[in-house]
């Protein structure tokens, strides 16, 4: 698979990742293993990492296609989702703006994680476009 535009989604959703972890590590609040004893929702984020990695490696060498890339930006997406907004929010939008100051910086850190979310959606969508795309041509 050799398709720049799902490749450019998905190095600028690992970038977007990648500063959210910061973003945790410099509040310094919801860090989990392995900075501290912890394990919790930060941990279990981790995993992307090395699952982005793996499934650029297999993109590649052609094992993997955009339905695997799908199933991993939209998990993300639903992930974060659930973790950061709404009645089972672990980490509220407050856990993130509150704790800068000037409150300004909060708000940037905030729209890094909505810029990530959206992004994954972006991704997923695109993903699954071109997985039905990939399909449809198996089938004809």
């Amino acid at each position: 698979m050799r398709n720049r535009r799902l490749y450019a989604l998905i190095i600028v959703a690992l970038v977007l990742a990648m500063g959210h972890h910061l973003d945790h590590i410099i509040r310094g609040n919801h860090v989990g293993w392995p900075l501290t004893g912890e394990v919790n929702a930060f941990t279990f984020s981790l995993i992307i990492y090395p699952l982005i990695l793996t499934g650029l490696i297999l993109s590649r060498a052609g094992i993997i296609g955009p339905g695997t890339w799908a199933f991993l930006s939209g998990g993300g997406a639903i992930f974060l989702t659930v973790i950061h907004f709404g009645p089972w929010a672990v980490e509220p939008p407050g856990d993130i703006i509150g704790l800068y100051d000037p409150p300004l910086i909060g708000w940037l850190a905030f729209g890094w994680l909505l810029a990530l979310i959206a992004v994954l959606i972006a991704s997923t969508i695109y993903e699954v476009r071109l997985w039905l795309r990939h399909r449809s041509l198996e089938h004809a």
